[in-house]
């Protein structure tokens, strides 16, 4: 009984958060229902997103991607990368793996990343971009399949 009650405690964490818990109460929680991934995907968001201020202020996506284009843009390592998180251009890692450039210059070794003309070529650097994020200090929630397949929620947790 006292599992139920923290975990109803959970959700009354949650919606104090502005967290959207519809439907989902502490037994689903417990019983390890669906309906739980609503709750850690916007737990995931949140400490992502809680990571990525702007003079106190949560930025939102269209400011991250802004950003990301900003810091690549003056690392001068622009070929093609996203204005959007759903653009396929994502799925070839390149744009992670030069944003992780731009934050610490040199940490990325380019002999390593491939051209990705193919899904495994894809999946090469997508591993090696979550790696490389996690090396420099990254908290890291996304496979290499949410990079590949372009997941715009996941992608946005890298």
């Amino acid at each position: 009984m006292k599992q139920i009650e923290n975990c109803n405690y959970a959700i009354e964490l949650g919606q104090g958060l502005g967290f959207v818990l519809v439907g989902i109460d502490g037994k689903n929680i417990h019983d390890g229902d669906r309906l739980t991934l609503a709750l850690v995907w916007q737990m995931m968001r949140h400490y992502t997103l809680a990571m990525l201020t702007h003079d106190g202020k949560i930025m939102k996506d269209n400011e991250i991607i802004a950003w990301c284009n900003e810091k690549i843009d003056s690392s001068r390592k622009r070929l093609q990368h996203s204005r959007a998180l759903r653009n396929q251009v994502l799925s070839n890692s390149r744009t992670i793996v030069d944003l992780i450039d731009a934050i610490q210059p040199g940490y990325i070794n380019y002999d390593i990343v491939t051209n990705a003309s193919n899904d495994d070529e894809k999946f090469l650097n997508a591993r090696y971009a979550i790696t490389m994020a996690r090396k420099i200090g990254a908290r890291i929630f996304a496979l290499p399949e949410d990079i590949t397949e372009v997941n715009p929620k996941m992608v946005m947790t890298v």
